[in-house]
């Protein structure tokens, strides 16, 4: 059942299920999907006694800001300090966090700022902290291939094509970064619902030039940015998935950054799956968070 709680600078829009008084499982998504991908996922984890939280990251869904003064940004310590006010607000003192692309950006960003809320991490990929101050350090071709979309996001015809073709456009990166996952079109209208929020193309244009020094960030969170920028360890249990089919994200994109995790960290690939890693492969999506969970209750 979709539910609606104001935390921070959000009207935050989310799916809950489960048992109250459960362990607290939050699972965050990415661009460019919704709370679907967990669709799968969360009744899993919900019949093994965990409360699951799925919310609308901002600029997704029924999601809203409470103030058209806020400015719609979409960097990092944005979505970070968003699930930071969520928890406060639902009064979850402590919780697993799962997430993939943003979600797991979001995700490692409390685990690193705020680990006394964090019992656990499942991360897409890895270490998803961006480090900005290096981010106009080119990658060999191929990798920059790859990211065509984030340069094309960079300039006004990619913002102005975002918003007259958002689901085309964002149809397309699914195929490209899920080659191997047949979805169909009802799966993919689904989600696509949620690319029709009022700020979705705001926070998407904002978030791929924050990341790459070429947009100031909202003042609100500048403190937050400077403690990122120093690449903070995680101290919480983690593991990371990755898919062998990733088309965006290969793997190993992010191994170089496995240092940053200090506490058992596990690394997993999943065989042909993509980018959308709880949508395509929800059994092992739920597997992972059980695995750390353990974990966590063994120590």
């Amino acid at each position: 059942m979709l539910k609606a709680i104001d935390a921070g600078v959000l009207r935050v829009g989310y799916v809950e299920y489960g048992t109250p008084g459960g362990t607290c499982v939050v699972l965050l998504h990415g661009f460019p999907y919704d709370v679907n991908a967990y669709s799968e996922v969360a009744p899993i984890l919900a019949a093994a006694n965990y409360r699951v939280i799925v919310p609308y990251l901002r600029g997704y869904g029924p999601t809203r800001f409470l103030s058209p003064d806020v400015p719609r940004s979409g960097q990092q310590a944005a979505l970070g300090h968003d699930l930071k006010a969520l928890l406060a607000e639902m009064k979850i003192e402590t919780a697993l966090l799962a997430g993939f692309d943003w979600g797991g950006t979001a995700a490692c960003v409390v685990a690193a700022l705020w680990p006394e809320r964090v019992i656990g991490l499942v991360t897409a990929g890895g270490y998803k902290i961006q480090r900005i101050a290096e981010a106009l350090k080119p990658e060999p071709p191929e990798a920059e291939q790859r990211y065509w979309y984030q340069y094309y996001f960079h300039g006004e015809r990619g913002r102005a094509g975002l918003a007259e073709y958002r689901r085309k456009f964002c149809r397309l990166l699914w195929r490209q970064w899920s080659p191997n996952w047949q979805f169909d079109e009802a799966v993919y209208a689904k989600t696509a619902e949620s690319f029709e929020n009022e700020d979705f193309v705001d926070v998407v244009i904002h978030s791929y030039r924050h990341r790459f020094g070429l947009a100031a960030g909202d003042p609100a969170y500048e403190e937050f940015e400077k403690r990122l920028a120093l690449s903070p360890a995680i101290t919480v249990p983690a593991l990371a998935l990755e898919g062998a089919g990733d088309g965006v994200t290969p793997v190993g994109s992010y191994s170089h950054f496995d240092h940053l995790f200090v506490n058992g960290f596990k690394r997993r690939v999943i065989p042909r799956v993509g980018h959308n890693l709880p949508q395509e492969a929800p059994q092992e999506f739920a597997a992972a968070v059980l695995d750390v969970s353990r974990r966590r209750r063994t120590k």
